[in-house]
């Protein structure tokens, strides 16, 4: 299981609460976190990710094990801890400002 935490607008469009688990098989990866995570959440489909190109929307900014991912690969393996279910995903609305 992926442990998967969106920020609370996201949730509220998804109506969900609280940390999502995805069963993810395979290679496990951004872009493959992706998919499952608007298969079975469609309403989220171009909020995270441009519906025609793939890429990451420019506020969105994804973290792991105190990592920042976002510039990294979608097709990049995501680190083992991610992928044991020791920890979560985040995806973060960016802040920006003046």
């Amino acid at each position: 299981m992926i442990r998967v935490v969106l920020p609370a607008h996201l949730k509220n469009l998804a109506r969900v609460s609280g940390e999502l688990r995805l069963e993810v098989t395979g290679s496990v990866t951004q872009r493959l976190v992706l998919d499952v995570l608007e298969a079975q959440y469609p309403m989220l489909r171009g909020t995270i990710r441009d519906r025609q190109s793939g890429n990451r929307r420019a506020f969105v900014r994804f973290f792991a094990c105190e990592e920042d991912l976002s510039n990294e690969s979608p097709d990049a393996p995501l680190p083992d801890r991610v992928v044991k279910g020791e920890e979560p995903l985040l995806i973060v609305g960016a802040m920006a400002g003046g």
